[in-house]
């Protein structure tokens, strides 16, 4: 199987998610937070995302399939966090897409409105947005 090298991204940290269920998990992201992927690579098996790179709200996530037979399980306790313009939306438009509520979205005492969902790859993502 041939690789293509992916395009050079600006030095920072970028947040890495581990998934099952690769594919759906970048159209569920699409859906839900208008994430533009940017480039894909699959693994040997041509199946499974190897290599991810997607743009949600002007920054990189990236993220690949699950390959415990490789020794890379997806892991547990991640949380990513929005900061946006408009929560209600952003908020919305995750659960239409098929995030569960963890907090539901309300005004907080320190000045941001903030909420709380679970994708359905058992990720947690926290969204807010100054008030």
């Amino acid at each position: 199987m041939e690789f293509t090298k992916p395009p050079a991204v600006a030095t920072g940290v970028y947040p890495y998610l581990t998934v099952k269920g690769g594919g759906a998990a970048v159209a569920f992201y699409e859906a839900a937070f208008g994430a533009k992927e940017l480039f894909r690579n699959l693994g040997q098996d041509g199946v499974r995302i190897m290599h991810s790179r997607l743009e949600i709200n002007g920054d990189t996530v990236m993220l690949s399939d699950d390959f415990s037979d490789a020794g890379a399980p997806a892991p547990a306790g991640v949380t990513l966090h929005l900061q946006v313009d408009d929560a209600r939306a952003w908020f919305d438009r995750a659960v239409a897409a098929g995030a569960s509520v963890r907090m539901p979205l309300e005004d907080m005492f320190w000045g941001d409105r903030y909420g709380q969902l679970t994708d359905p790859f058992g990720h947690s993502w926290s969204i807010a947005q100054a008030l």
